[in-house]
């Protein structure tokens, strides 16, 4: 292309981008027109303006007629007049040079108002939804839409996708596809269970809600074989030659989306991939510079990511006041033929509502996930670093399945944690656990059912339907577990520390693998998100690339997360009568107490399906000492840390080799990584047959609210100071005995 032509070309995407800023109600259709004259000249306004806003003819009637009397207007002025106004242009060189230079993450400008406060000004540009035609207009008469594809991006505010649709400067058809069979990918994932399904189903109602506020609409779809041909149709269908959307980083949604983008560039149509879901694309996360030293935690992630930092993150982006529309819109099909919120029918034909519950505790809009992180900032961040782990109260920003369906993005979350008054590290810090979660997902694709340490495989876990479904329905006689897992099931939520709770219980107690609750989770939670629980449930269930150095105690826990019993009130209402000390154990109410608040074990409330809790913690600590002795070649002799088979990424990595330039490893030869190991597992290994009570790294968490307390009081009357808890174990390298050590980053290798 000729230097005058690039630099022609150069001008007018400046003018689109400047287009963006009036669709968005940040410049007025005068200012627009003046910078215009300014960035083109005369001659060149006057040959190319009409055609330049072409595209609002339809999305904004209203604006474009108002941009065409204005150049009407111009250039039906005397040379006087035009010499003037020339001279009044001057005086916006300067916003123009700022204009001409936007961020290399995007042009706009960070935003100011969340997208459920805009300003009247801005409400009063959103033009109406333009009516349905299923008329396809004639080849050349309109310009070429974009496809806008939205997968778990279910946002108008900080949507780089959504952004880029406009920089195109052609209509825009929003589109969903639904593809079941490409949502679950292999093995057993469970990517998407019947909370979040139905979650989705609401979410996109209110999506396209908003979508319609803004003058456009959502087309819902359901896959025809795949989305890759359901796109290709849709191309054919409206004549789009641009198809954009957010990436999603799952590995099997990964490879699709490769797919697409490969097939439909050979076809000449542009696809291209925004990255937004997580704060760092997971795929460009190196650890580089760094090492596999404490690998699994996220200090260690924190460490490769500011070592190998990606692209800023910017600030986020304001949400559009409108979309130009086609003059032609597909045939989509109804949300309910999606089958996302479809209930099960009895017998008698009357529905199964299950989801009463959820739809009275939740609002699924993007306003809903607003409101909440406004409340949460406003009132729960000042307990969080300290009371995160309440469950008698709401010290939790409940934000996760807005941050898993894309209603919030993360960068928005984070931009407004920093800037609030009161700022935990440890909230901002789940930030960076999230992405963890992501980056091992890529790393392991089969981390949700295949266990990462060989040894742990090899577990004698129980097979017992009966314990698995009175833990599933909040049935185990414990009450703390049982409000849990009942709050789970009505509400399709619980918090942090209560899931560390009910997964203690169902790994350590009941001896059941940790694929169940992960599957379980995965069907009941609205924030089921496959990298976080899988990573999650393999650290819990002993494992993952970490491992949690605690075990909940079932009732001595509830110490810390609900001291007056108020939680278990709530969720088991048939312990409501009963004192707040004996609340959380039952078992230990004298007869008489029973009987006035109405209990009889086995009817009104569950007998315990487990009453020996110390001989069963002894006994799973015994059977890790067993795989882990038969399995030695998977433990490191001088550390006494698990090894890990590492997946090629890694190794090239370590091997100086980059991946992102296809370093090959070669083939036969597995290396091990040393990962973090339970304290209590390194120096069982040297005493299989001893019990858990014993070990002085005994990983059983009580709770510290007791034991808080009772400090209190010994330095009011001034006595000495409690001992230290034994199960506090302690993960820092410079600690004294060898069962502290973090493993180093050495790979081995066997044959």
């Amino acid at each position: 292309m000729a230097p005058s032509a690039a630099a022609s070309e150069d001008r007018k995407a400046l003018v689109r981008r400047m287009l963006i800023e009036v669709l968005m109600g940040r410049e007025d259709p005068e200012g627009f027109f003046a910078m215009c004259v300014s960035a083109l000249g005369p001659q060149e306004t006057r040959s190319q303006f009409l055609a330049l806003i072409q595209p609002l003819s339809t999305a904004n009637s209203s604006l474009h007629s108002g941009l065409t009397s204005i150049y009407e207007q111009y250039f039906s002025k005397t040379e006087d007049d035009e010499l003037q106004l020339a001279l009044a242009l001057s005086l916006l060189e300067v916003k123009d040079d700022q204009l001409s230079t936007p961020s290399q993450d995007s042009p706009l400008q960070p935003h100011r108002d969340r997208p459920n406060q805009r300003s009247p000004a801005q409400k009063s540009t959103v033009s109406q939804p333009q009516g349905n035609s299923h008329t396809k207009p004639a080849d050349g008469v309109a310009q070429p839409p974009v496809l806008l594809w939205f997968r778990r991006d279910l946002r108008l505010g900080d949507n780089p996708a959504l952004i880029g649709s406009l920089e195109v400067g052609s209509p825009v058809i929003p589109v969903f596809i639904w593809s079941p069979e490409e949502e679950e990918g292999p093995g057993i994932t469970v990517a998407m269970g019947g909370a979040c399904k139905y979650w989705l189903h609401q979410a996109l109602s209110c999506f396209s809600s908003s979508l319609e506020r803004i003058g456009s609409h959502l087309v819902f779809l359901k896959a025809n074989g795949s989305s890759l041909c359901t796109l290709k149709e849709l191309v054919r269908e409206t004549g789009a030659r641009t198809v954009l959307a957010n990436a999603l980083y799952e590995p099997w949604l990964k490879e699709r989306d490769d797919d697409v983008e490969s097939a439909l560039q050979k076809d000449g149509v542009e696809c291209k991939m925004y990255h937004s879901y997580c704060l760092r694309d997971p795929y460009s996360v190196s650890t580089e510079g760094v090492g596999l030293r404490g690998i699994g935690s996220v200090s260690h992630f924190m460490n490769c990511c500011r070592q190998n930092p990606g692209s800023a993150l910017g600030a986020p982006l304001d949400p559009p006041v409108s979309l130009p529309t086609p003059e032609y819109w597909p045939q989509g099909v109804s949300l309910d033929v999606l089958g996302l919120g479809r209930m099960p029918r009895r017998k008698d034909g009357t529905t199964i509502d299950w989801a009463a519950n959820i739809r009275k505790s939740w609002d699924f809009s993007e306003d809903g996930a607003c409101a909440r992180l406004e409340a949460f900032l406003n009132d729960g961040v000042y307990r969080y670093e300290k009371e995160s782990g309440r469950a008698d109260a709401p010290n939790t920003s409940c934000l996760s399945p807005y941050l898993h369906f894309g209603q919030l993005s993360p960068r928005w979350l984070l931009w407004d944690a920093k800037g609030a008054r009161c700022r935990p590290p440890k909230f901002q810090r789940k930030l960076a656990w999230r992405d963890l979660a992501y980056w091992q997902l890529t790393l392991f694709p089969d981390l949700p059912w295949e266990s990462l340490r060989p040894p742990y495989k090899a577990l004698r876990w129980s097979s017992d339907r009966d314990h698995l479904k009175a833990w599933q329905r909040g049935r185990t006689g414990y009450p703390l577990v049982d409000a849990a897992m009942r709050q789970l099931w009505l509400t399709g939520w619980m918090n942090n520390y209560m899931r560390h709770v009910v997964a203690s219980f169902l790994i350590a107690y009941l001896y059941l693998p940790w694929q169940e609750g992960y599957r379980w989770f995965q069907d009941t939670l609205v924030d089921a998100d496959v990298a976080i629980d899988a990573m999650m449930w393999q650290n819990g269930g002993m494992c993952g690339l970490d491992h949690w150095n605690f075990v909940m105690h079932p009732v001595d826990a509830a110490m810390t997360c609900d001291p007056y019993g108020s939680y278990v009130r709530k969720w088991c209402s048939e312990l409501a009568e009963l004192p707040d000390e004996l609340v959380h154990k039952p078992w230990k109410c004298p007869a008489p107490m029973l009987r006035r608040a109405g209990l009889v074990f086995g009817q009104t409330y569950p007998e315990r399906i487990v009453t020996d809790l110390e001989e069963r913690r002894s006994r799973s600590l015994q059977d890790v000492a067993l795989v882990r002795k038969e399995f030695g070649q998977y433990v490191d002799k001088r550390s006494g840390c698990d090894l890990v088979p590492l997946p090629q990424r890694l190794v090239s990595e370590a091997l100086g080799l980059s991946h992102r330039d296809g370093g090959v490893v070669t083939e036969g030869q597995q290396f091990l990584l040393p990962v973090i190991t339970r304290m209590e597992f390194k120096h069982q290994l040297e005493d299989p047959d001893a019990d858990a009570a014993s070990n002085p790294y005994n990983a059983v968490l009580k709770g510290y609210r007791k034991e808080r307390l009772e400090s209190d009081y010994r330095r009011i009357e001034g006595l000495p100071g409690l001992p230290a808890p034994r199960g506090r174990a302690r993960r820092t390298p410079t600690a004294k005995d060898r069962f502290s050590v973090v493993p180093g980053g050495a790979v081995s290798s066997l044959r």
